[in-house]
This record gives C-alpha cells, sequence and structure tokens, in this order.
C-alpha cells in the first residue's frame, strides 16, 4: 500500500498538464554550458593524484567491505567505506551515497549492504568537516565553523560546493579501476547531500543516474518568500556569527542578510546554480528527485520549478521516463523506507547490476 502511495504521488505530478513555454527560456545548450564552466571555474583547485589508501579490508558473507582515502587538493584527503560483491563478473555499476548535515558516511552502511548485495559498488563518503574530518569530533559544529571561516575570508565553500569537488575526484579514482563500469556510476544523498547530488549530476556527465532526497529545491523562492529560516536552521551557528560581525542582531536577520551570506558561503546558490538552473542540465540522464510531502525545507512550489524547467528537455529527447518526482506522504524533513526503496529500485532499472 505504502509503495501505491508513491506511484499516486509521482502520477500526480506527472498530470499537471502542459508546461508553459517561458519554463525553458534560457535552457539551451548554450547557457547550460556556461553554467557549468562558471560552476567549475568557482570551485577549481589544483588537482593531484588521488593516492588511495585502502584499510580495514574484509568480508562479510557475500559483501566485501573496506575502508579507504584519497587526496582531492593537496591539503584533503576524504576518508570513505566501500561495500561490493565478493563475486561479481565483469565490471560493477556504483553508487556513491552523501548523507546529510551533522551525519557520516556510516549513516549509509544499511543502504550499501543491500546494493552490494544487489550486485553495485556502493560507496559513502564523509562530508567537509563531517565524521572522520572534523576536528572537534562533534556532529556539525566543525562544519559549521568552516562555513562562518568562509563568511570571513572568502575562502572555500564547505557549504555544498567542495562536495561536488570531492565527488568528481572520487569518480577520477572509480574510472581507473577494473572492477568499476565507468558508464554506470549513479549518485544519491539525503537533505545537504541531496543538493550536493543534483549539483553534481549538473556539472558532471560522468554522473550517469541521480536522485537527491528531500534536496531538490528553489533557494531564490525560499527567499522571495519568506520560508528561508527552514534551511539556514541547518547551520545556524554560522548564520549568527556571520550576523554579529556585521552587528545585526539574530532577530534581525531576514531574507536581504541571507542572500548577503549566500553570496559569501554559496555564490549563486539563488541564482545561476539555484535547483532550477541546475537541474535541467542533468537532462535526459535519469533523475529521481524525492520529498516529503510535508517538508518545509523543500517548498513545493520552488521543486515544481525545478521540475518544469527540466521536463521539456526530457520530452525533447523522448525521455519523459528519466525524471520522476515522489512526494513522500505524510512526511517533512525525512525519508521514509519506501522512499529509500524507490530510489533502489531506479537504480536497478537504469544502471543494471
Amino acid at each position: 500500500m505504502a509503495v501505491m502511495r508513491l506511484r499516486v504521488a509521482l502520477l500526480l505530478w506527472a498530470s499537471l498538464g502542459a508546461l508553459s513555454a517561458c519554463a525553458t527560456e534560457g535552457l539551451n545548450a548554450g547557457d547550460g554550458n556556461e553554467t557549468r564552466a562558471a560552476f567549475l571555474k568557482l570551485i577549481d583547485r589544483p588537482k593531484v593524484p588521488s593516492v588511495v589508501e585502502i584499510t580495514d579490508a574484509g568480508e562479510t558473507g557475500s559483501v566485501a567491505h573496506a575502508h579507504f582515502t584519497y587526496a582531492t587538493d593537496a591539503t584533503q584527503r576524504v576518508p570513505g567505506i566501500w561495500a561490493k560483491p565478493v563475486k561479481s563478473a565483469g565490471r560493477l555499476p556504483v553508487v556513491i551515497m552523501l548523507h546529510g548535515t551533522g551525519g557520516k558516511k556510516e549513516d549509509m552502511r544499511e543502504q550499501m549492504e543491500k546494493y552490494a548485495q544487489a550486485g553495485f559498488f556502493a560507496i559513502a563518503i564523509d562530508g567537509p568537516r563531517h565524521g572522520e574530518r572534523a576536528r572537534t569530533g562533534t556532529k556539525s559544529e566543525d562544519y559549521q565553523a568552516a562555513i562562518l571561516q568562509a563568511w570571513r575570508t572568502g575562502q572555500g565553500h564547505p557549504l555544498f560546493y567542495d562536495t561536488v569537488w570531492d565527488v568528481m575526484r572520487l569518480v577520477d579514482y572509480l574510472q581507473t579501476r577494473t572492477d568499476v563500469d565507468p558508464a554506470r556510476i549513479g549518485l544519491m544523498g539525503v537533505s545537504k547531500g541531496g543538493i550536493e547530488t543534483y549539483l553534481t549530476a549538473a556539472v558532471d556527465p560522468r554522473i550517469a543516474v541521480a536522485v537527491p532526497f528531500i534536496g531538490l529545491e528553489s533557494f531564490r523562492y525560499a527567499l522571495d518568500h519568506d520560508l528561508w529560516s527552514h534551511r539556514t536552521e541547518t547551520f545556524p551557528i554560522a548564520l549568527n556569527g556571520a550576523a554579529q560581525d556585521l552587528g545585526v542582531a539574530t532577530a534581525d536577520i531576514n531574507a536581504d542578510f541571507v542572500r548577503k551570506f549566500f553570496d559569501r558561503v554559496a555564490p549563486g546558490i539563488y541564482g545561476q546554480f539555484d535547483g532550477p538552473a541546475m537541474t535541467p542540465l542533468i537532462a535526459p540522464r535519469p533523475l529521481l528527485a524525492i520529498n516529503g510531502e510535508k517538508d518545509l525545507r523543500t517548498p513545493r512550489p520552488g521543486v515544481d520549478e525545478c521540475l518544469n524547467n527540466a521536463q521539456p528537455l526530457y520530452h525533447a529527447a523522448n525521455a519523459d521516463d528519466r525524471l520522476q518526482y515522489i512526494a513522500q506522504p505524510n512526511t517533512a524533513h525525512a525519508v521514509t523506507s519506501d522512499g529509500y526503496q524507490a530510489a533502489f529500485e531506479w537504480f536497478k532499472r537504469w544502471l543494471k547490476p
């Protein structure tokens, strides 16, 4: 019954009717290339060899596990874990999994085990200042401190953007492995990781399939309609610290101030790199967006704007079945077991383990 409700929610979006011609205004191939180039320039830094170090490798039943680290630039090494079938024939499809704010790679272990048993190479990594990369050992305080430092120095983009770089460097490494199919690499993420998922898929065509959980949204819509606090409450230390720097009382933080904050720490997040601008760049690759029906961090009108901008491009490519949306019934900012199952079926359908 729960799966049926998910399907009904999906069909409800699909039956919204004809989209206006203005939905894709300014979203031609040339603009897409310019947007990708601008984003990649923003996050660019000198590349270094991955120098992967694998530790703590072992097997549990039919699944092989390992802990590893890889270099993403001259100063950063990203820790990760993977799970894959002990016995497999040929190259495996990959699903990379990204956690949310305050999370860690180990949060994805249950899903990784499930995917590995089904024939996937499943990988999870720690985001900036999370998990093993957190200096204080706390859930998100170190991450928020890094965002505040970016506000003060203008250096780095720990809020969403740096993870895109980390994932792209991970894909570089995966493409060198003889047990990985470089044409079948998928990406999924939760909340913060969901935002990072659609951003990465938009600028890196090597991501063949994407599933952002509770992350697809329009930051501009939330700012314009005074709904921004639901997202910024995930990093209050950074936002309040920035306000103190400018002598702004916490009670006086408003949409204009949040725009200035984003302009410093995540330039373009409510404009050139917002969800409605980035989602069309994923077309015609398979994209399944899963949000909560009652999730105030991803207001539905903003989500619809993302989907409406992308749908004509999928239609023009005769790929309508590759763009789907699920509103999890009676759910706020969370992923249900049915949502995870829908994603699992999506990856099986398109990556064919």
